[in-house]
């Protein structure tokens, strides 16, 4: 599954359009990374930019801006409204998708490091990738901002984690930055049935995590408690990480709870919607509808679609379609305005901008159009793999049907833990199906490489080894997880709606073809390696995975049999 990490740099110049420019040109060099959004601000003299991609190229894209940046912004002459240290301020690297917020903390880390060795600019880290428990604070790395560098550096109890030396013509020009790694914040408004902001502004305070004033007598009018350090007291809200306020959106004519989500891992947004419900209802008014601003990572619409078809008892292991349409529905997201999925959900957005059509977004006849074309691929690997997200594919359908079939309410949860665990092998199979011909294609890749020189020809060589190997590799890997699919067909033979057992046996065969069909794959590839250890270790795996198979397919046809004989 492909890692993703967004990266929100903030650049200290928001007024000269070309300088921002030729930042936001130098991210964006190569193209593997997406710009997201440009925001400039002529008082704050300060521009936000947020891009998203794969680690590595978003580690690449920030080192490109920060030496942009770093070219063209003088800190000596800047000034503006926001706290600032550097030409490019802040760096921070958040989690999107299949990568936890720890190892976006190293990725921080790796990149503080490098901007430092090979930009010579100084690098404090903070928040997650904070090397000491203060630093975590954004505030502390920054303290005295740009105009206390020169106290500051050098210093080793407050100079930069990277780069640490005596204030010089270097740092006077590009400042410090900070380069951190948070969790990914959602903005998002809750819709009252109500036009008070006043009551929007009392629920906002029962939920976020400040809360509010503890007054004398408990009462709203109460003048505020002070602790003996001459501070207010605070009565904490219910959800950990959010920020709120209630205010009056004319547009729509509703109040609404405005709220923003700093850590999606301490209150995910089905947790703040349910939480804000409760609140609202507490106080004689209902939550009509969620509004998403900006983007969201898919985990987020994900989590709250199954939170919700577990209230249900029903079985998580449904089409992402599926699952997100139980999200928008639950949560009102579509009240204010339609909520279309690949505008709002960054993952859906980045496929969309792909240029390259995948095999498995092709229908059932394109994809068997371009199987019997004179192209080689796709060929029998990416068959195999497509045969073995079918078999995944009916087995999930089996345990979906036994948990909603009547009479079997207090089973739901058992086949629903089958189900999702098919539709994983099934969405790994089908990734498979596209990752078999793109194996392929690095081996035609290497015939156009040139030849002439020994050289060259040694480097064709080497690159020739290597897409072997991959290409060996690919169709074992669909071998694995084909086998992987045996144990959810057998159970669902076993246990299964014996009306649906039919669909178990036709499973068993097709994961029984997806085997054997990327078992030949493996042994004619293999055969190109000049590394016969290799070559034999893996096909040692593959011929013990093609017998267990054949076992497997026998014993559930064995089970099909007996069910459909009664």
């Amino acid at each position: 599954m492909k890692k993703l990490v967004e990266c929100v740099p903030n650049f200290s110049e928001g007024r000269d359009i070309n300088i921002i420019n030729a930042i936001t040109a130098a991210i964006t060099e190569g193209g593997e990374v997406k710009l997201l959004d440009v925001d400039p601000g002529e008082a704050t003299n300060r521009t936000v930019v947020t891009f998203v991609g794969e680690p590595e190229a978003v580690v690449e894209a920030a080192l490109r801006g920060m030496k942009k940046a770093a070219e063209l912004i003088d800190m000596r002459k800047h000034h503006g409204a926001h706290p600032r240290m550097g030409a490019t301020d802040v760096c921070p690297i958040i989690p999107v998708s299949n990568i936890s917020l720890e190892e976006c903390a190293e990725i921080a880390r790796d990149l503080a490091r490098r901007a430092s060795e090979e930009l010579n600019i100084p690098c404090y880290c903070y928040e997650a990738s904070a090397f000491r428990p203060e630093r975590k604070n954004l505030a502390v790395c920054r303290e005295g901002e740009y105009e206390g560098l020169a106290e500051r550096m050098g210093s080793k109890e407050k100079g930069p984690d990277f780069g640490n030396r005596a204030f010089d013509e270097s740092v006077a020009k590009t400042g410090c930055t900070a380069v951190g790694a948070r969790d990914f914040l959602i903005a998002v408004n809750f819709n009252l049935n109500t036009t008070s902001t006043r009551r929007a502004n009392a629920i906002a305070f029962d939920v976020r995590e400040k809360g509010r004033p503890k007054r004398e007598g408990g009462k709203p009018n109460g003048k505020p408690i002070k602790d003996e350090n001459g501070e207010i007291i605070m009565i904490p809200g219910t959800l950990k990480s959010t920020k709120a306020i209630g205010w009056f959106i004319d547009e729509y004519g509703i109040a609404q709870v405005s709220m923003n989500i700093t850590d999606m891992g301490q209150t995910p947004l089905h947790v703040a919607f349910d939480e804000v419900n409760r609140a609202a209802a507490a106080r004689g008014i209902r939550v009509t509808g969620t509004e998403i601003v900006g983007l969201v990572p898919k985990r987020a619409i994900i989590d709250a679609g199954k939170h919700y078809l577990r209230l249900q008892n029903r079985s998580l292991g449904i089409p992402e379609e599926e699952i997100i349409k139980i999200a928008v529905k639950s949560m009102g997201l579509d009240e204010l305005k339609p909520f279309h999925a690949d505008e709002k959900v960054i993952e859906y957005i980045l496929e969309a901008d792909s240029k390259r059509k995948r095999l498995v977004d092709m229908t059932c006849r394109e994809f068997a159009d371009e199987t019997s074309s004179e192209s080689p691929a796709p060929g029998g690997g990416s068959i195999s793999a497509y045969m073995g997200a079918l078999a995944a594919a009916l087995g999930t359908m089996v345990a979906n049907l036994s948990a909603h079939k009547a009479g079997w309410d207090n089973r739901w949860e058992e086949f629903s833990d089958i189900a999702v665990k098919g539709r994983e092998l099934q969405d790994r199979l089908i990734a498979l199906v596209d990752e078999d011909t793109e194996a392929f294609n690095r081996i035609m890749d290497v015939f156009s490489m040139p030849k002439k020189t020994e050289a060259e020809k040694n480097a064709r060589q080497e690159a020739m080894q290597k897409a072997t190997l991959y290409a060996t590799e690919v169709p074992l890997i669909t071998m694995r997880t084909s086998f992987e699919t045996f144990e959810i067909l057998k159970a669902m033979a076993e246990k299964g709606n014996p009306a649906s057992v039919s669909d178990a046996g036709v499973g068993a065969l097709a994961a029984r073809a997806a085997v054997l069909g990327a078992w030949l794959n493996v042994r004619i590839n293999a055969a190109g390696l000049k590394d016969r250890e290799v070559a034999d270790k893996l096909l040692a795996e593959a011929l013990l995975i093609a017998d267990k198979a054949k076992n497997e397919e026998k014993e559930i046809l064995e089970i099909v049999n007996k069910v459909i004989d009664r």
